[in-house]
């Protein structure tokens, strides 16, 4: 599940991929271009893409400058991303005060690979995970990702609004809460040594979180950023006081300069009375320099660097750290509220309360909220449907596919999970004739790559990859293709590896690849400039006598 907005691909690192002996893209937040003559290798850059979203990888892929290969990207995860439950493991080794997500490929000479966050060895499937929540690419991988129901169904959810993401977020937490409800009466009710486990798992956590408090976690990362720096901080304001009222009775600091400049004007004020409100100001100024002085000298005397404190702070952060992934809480405080309910079930079990008819209680309770919020999921998706429906047709009528027929079928499952009851399957015709059926069953690499383009125009999404977006297509559907993309690099990232001139012209970032002789010969991608840019467009409209026939040719 996706409940937060979409993040972006920064930075795109290439090293001795095939042709590439070395390449760094810096890409834009909107739409980013990338062209090149055929056989330049545009196509490097997809592989270098699909890589890290879990290709598998092989020795042809090893260029020649070295005896590996390597791409490595830098990306901004939006809030929450790391609450996904399937990237636990990615969260358990996110750095302190780490924003945002690096991940990267390596591929070894004999064809073996490895994966990277941070630096730090993960499993393929855990990058590539991680990797198609953030990157959407065409192709095998857009093919892959449309047949997914559930992709489908963010989709919808994320067309619905902002009302439905946060519904989401509720489903899952009332989910997590009935599943441990469920669980905790089997227990109950299938073994005493199972309760009385969990009594000691209750009394532990209690324990664990003893003295911990709401957001304190917030507040201590504060002061330990803050006693980190306490020399800067230091410094710093010891520079502003000498600049306000410097110890050298000599030398005037601003203070003293505004109060001269008040008392050259104070005889003057009976001969210009207009001087008064200027020199009230300079002496409203005196007073305020004055306290603003002695603020920062009372904040510098409160400065303290203290190891012993540190040291608490640091073992007070690891505790809370420790906490939370021992129990599987996201935050502190969801920790905290599960200690408040665990120390609630000691004391309800301390005065002799039965614990199977508490847990039976607990699970109704838990029942009936959980189906409040998936009959409120269910009732947004069925109305939202159509119009979602009617507004990607559009979208595919604008890339030129077909009369642009869409459908979204909705059912209801007889069991839930996360996301509620509902399945669902988007349905496309691409061409005149053919019956309707599943987008990724039904669409050839080109169609799928505008149908994807079309969906994401209207829901919006992750970070979208074109690589066959303009395939068998020209005049005037390129024209409409590039105004599609151009609305969706509105709400998205978007990169397109494309051979339109249409498409390139309306770039926020335009890249170039090309392939430079020599031995080896060797590929080259750099971002171009306005003048190189329109050197670019030109080529791709025919070359400079070309246009200039063209030119001749529309004057006549």
């Amino acid at each position: 599940m996706r409940h937060y907005d979409p993040g972006v691909l920064r930075r795109l690192r290439i090293e001795n991929l095939v042709l590439i002996r070395e390449a760094t893209l810096e890409l834009a937040p909107g739409l980013n271009a990338l062209t090149g003559e055929t056989g330049a290798g545009k196509t490097i850059f997809a592989q270098a893409l699909g890589l890290l979203l879990g290709a598998r990888g092989d020795a042809t892929l090893v260029g020649a400058a070295g005896s590996e290969a390597y791409v490595e990207a830098e990306l901004d995860v939006p809030d929450g991303f790391f609450d996904d439950d399937e990237l636990e493991t990615l969260a358990g080794l996110r750095p302190d005060d780490e924003p945002g997500l690096v991940l990267a490929r390596r591929v070894f000479a004999d064809g073996r690979t490895r994966a990277y966050a941070w630096g730090r060895a993960v499993a393929r499937e855990d990058l590539a995970l991680a990797a198609e929540r953030l990157v959407a690419m065409s192709g095998q991988f857009e093919q892959r990702r449309l047949a997914r129901r559930s992709h489908q169904l963010d989709v919808l959810d994320r067309f619905v609004g902002e009302d439905q993401l946060r519904r989401r977020v509720e489903a899952r937490t009332r989910w997590r809460v009935l599943a441990a409800a469920r669980a905790r009466l089997a227990e109950l009710e299938g073994d005493v040594e199972a309760a009385r486990a969990r009594v000691a798992e209750l009394e532990a956590l209690v324990e664990d979180t003893a003295g911990l408090e709401p957001d304190e976690e917030e507040a201590l990362r504060a002061e330990r950023e803050r006693m980190l720096h306490v020399a800067d901080l230091g410094e710093g304001i010891s520079a502003a006081i000498g600049a306000l009222e410097p110890d050298d009775a000599e030398s005037d600091g601003a203070a003293g300069l505004v109060s001269l400049a008040e008392r050259s004007l104070a005889p003057l004020e009976r001969l210009a009375p207009e001087l008064a409100v200027s020199a009230e100001e300079l002496r409203d100024a005196v007073v305020r320099l004055g306290d603003i002085a002695g603020d920062l000298r009372r904040l510098l005397g409160s400065l303290d660097a203290d190891p012993a404190r540190i040291e608490v702070v640091e073992e007070t952060l690891d505790r809370m750290a420790t906490a939370r992934r021992r129990y599987g809480a996201a935050t502190l405080n969801e920790l905290l509220e599960r200690r408040d309910a665990a120390a609630a079930a000691l004391e309800s079990l301390a005065e002799g309360h039965d614990p199977v008819e508490t847990a039976r209680v607990e699970l109704a309770a838990a029942e009936s909220l959980w189906a409040d919020v998936v009959e409120a999921l269910s009732h947004a998706r069925r109305k939202a449907a159509p119009a979602f429906a009617a507004a990607v047709a559009a979208e595919l009528r604008d890339v030129g596919m077909g009369e642009g027929e869409f459908r979204v079928e909705l059912e209801e499952r007889d069991t839930a999970g996360q996301a509620g009851r509902d399945e669902i399957v988007f349905l496309v015709r691409p061409n005149t004739g053919l019956p309707l059926g599943p987008v990724a069953e039904t669409a050839s690499g080109g169609e799928l790559s505008r149908i994807a383009l079309a969906i994401a125009a209207v829901a919006g999404g992750e970070t979208m990859v074109f690589d066959e977006i303009d395939a068998g297509i020209g005049g005037v559907t390129a024209h409409r293709v590039a105004e599609v993309l151009t609305r969706l690099a509105e709400r998205a990232q978007v990169l397109t590896i494309t051979h339109l001139p249409q498409i390139a012209s309306v770039a926020a970032a335009h890249f170039r690849v090309e392939k430079v002789p020599g031995d080896p010969t060797h590929t080259r991608i750099e971002q171009l400039d306005e003048t190189r840019r329109r050197d670019e467009l030109e080529r791709m409209l025919g070359g400079e006598e070309f246009v200039a026939a063209l030119t001749a040719r529309a004057t006549q």
